[in-house]
Order: C-alpha cells, then sequence, then structure tokens
C-alpha cells in the first residue's frame, strides 16, 4: 500500500478511537490535528515525491543515446566516488606519516595490490563506453585526471602507456571533465544523484529501480554512499 493511502488509513483509525477536546488544534497520539467546526482533521507531512517527464524533444537516436547514457551511469558512478575516497585515503596516510621514497613506493606498490584484488573483475566487465564515462567522472570527483592519477602515484612512463591506450579506444586520460560543455548531461545526472532522486528517475526512464552497484563496506565514501539511495 502506498504510503499516502496508510496515512489516509491512519487517520481514520485514529479519528474513530480518539475522543478530542473542544480546541482549534492539538495533538493525539502521532498525529497533530485541527478542529474545523465540528470536525477533526489531522494532519501530516507526506515526503515529496519527484516526477520526471520523458524528454519528449529527444527522438530517435538522441533518446537511444541518452537512455545508454542514464544506464551507463548507473553503473559506473559508484566507481568515481570509491575512486575519490582512495584517493583522498592515500594521500592522507602519505601526508601524514611522510612517507617518502622506498617507503611511499612500497605503500603505493601495496595499495594498487589490494585495488586489483578487490576491483579488477568488476571493472573488466564494462565496455568501452562504460569506461569512457567513468574516466570522465573519476576526474570531477577526484579533482584531477586520470592521466595525473597515474603519473603521481607511479611515474611518466607509466602514465603515457595508458594515454596511449586509451587513444586506441577513442579516449583521452589527459581531457579535463567539461560539466558546463560537452559533459554537461554527466553532470546533470550527478546532480540527480546526489540530491537522491536517481532512483525514481531512472524508475521514470526504465520502469524499473535501477541494480546496485555492489561496494565493499570500507572502500564506501561516507557523504555519498553509492547504496544510501536504497
Amino acid at each position: 500500500m502506498k504510503k499516502a493511502g496508510l496515512l489516509i488509513l491512519a487517520m481514520a483509525l485514529l479519528s474513530a478511537s480518539h475522543t478530542l477536546d473542544a480546541q482549534d488544534k492539538g495533538r493525539s497520539g502521532i498525529f497533530e490535528y485541527v478542529i474545523v467546526g465540528r470536525d477533526t482533521i489531522y494532519v501530516d507531512e507526506i515526503e515529496a515525491s519527484r516526477i520526471y517527464p520523458r524528454r519528449y524533444m529527444m527522438k530517435g537516436k538522441s533518446w537511444r543515446q541518452y537512455y545508454k547514457l542514464v544506464y551507463n551511469f548507473n553503473k559506473v558512478y559508484p566507481y568515481a566516488l570509491v575512486a575519490r575516497k582512495i584517493v583522498a585515503d592515500t594521500d592522507s596516510y602519505i601526508e601524514e606519516n611522510r612517507l617518502k621514497g622506498a617507503k611511499r613506493e612500497k605503500y603505493i606498490s601495496g595499495k594498487e595490490k589490494e585495488l586489483f584484488n578487490v576491483f579488477e573483475k568488476p571493472l573488466r566487465h564494462l565496455t568501452v563506453t562504460q569506461g569512457r564515462i567513468l574516466m570522465k567522472l573519476i576526474d570531477r570527483e577526484v579533482g584531477k585526471s586520470s592521466y595525473l592519477i597515474i603519473r603521481d602515484y607511479t611515474n611518466r612512463v607509466a602514465a603515457a602507456f595508458w594515454q596511449g591506450v586509451a587513444k586506441l579506444f577513442g579516449s583521452d586520460l589527459k581531457k579535463p571533465y567539461d560539466p558546463e560543455g560537452e559533459d554537461s548531461v554527466i553532470e546533470e545526472l550527478v546532480q540527480i544523484w546526489e540530491s537522491g532522486n536517481f532512483d525514481n528517475f531512472y524508475f521514470s526512464l526504465f520502469l524499473e529501480y535501477p541494480a546496485k552497484v555492489e561496494i565493499p563496506e570500507e572502500y564506501l565514501t561516507q557523504d555519498r554512499n553509492p547504496l544510501s539511495r536504497r
């Protein structure tokens, strides 16, 4: 039963079971009430639900591309949030412990092996398109391109190598995220996610709720938990 239906039923039961004093307003049980003439009206706040209209201006190929973008975004954005947490935690640990030289390299190497064991399998199942979107979102969340992340934590040779691999797939690790330009539609999806309305938005397009991406607890962000939408 919908929340509104439960509220109406609860109001009816309370109205039948309580005798109220003659006053303009008060509280009985869990509901506030007001008295209008000889009628007692129970009052409560119902959480607002946002309705997303279809993009009627989109047709054919444009609509199919948008449809796929929303689907792919749901697949990869949780990993971008994980990347943001990992980079922040790694930078903080290195700074707090003043790691340099061999100690810094040993820590980073250990972290790379750990992350590879956890995320290698699911990331291998991403499509080329999903990988491109993920690179853009990592840039947004971390504040620097994937190329710079690779360069900072490994070396320029490795960064140049992966930049070359990216270009083979029509991507560019050096290209910055452009929220007001070519990445404006992705930015719109991020804003919907952060508002907590992505599930409803997704449902309005696919008539089903999005499948959640399973992320180990220790890699979840606290402020924008990718599983907190459930």
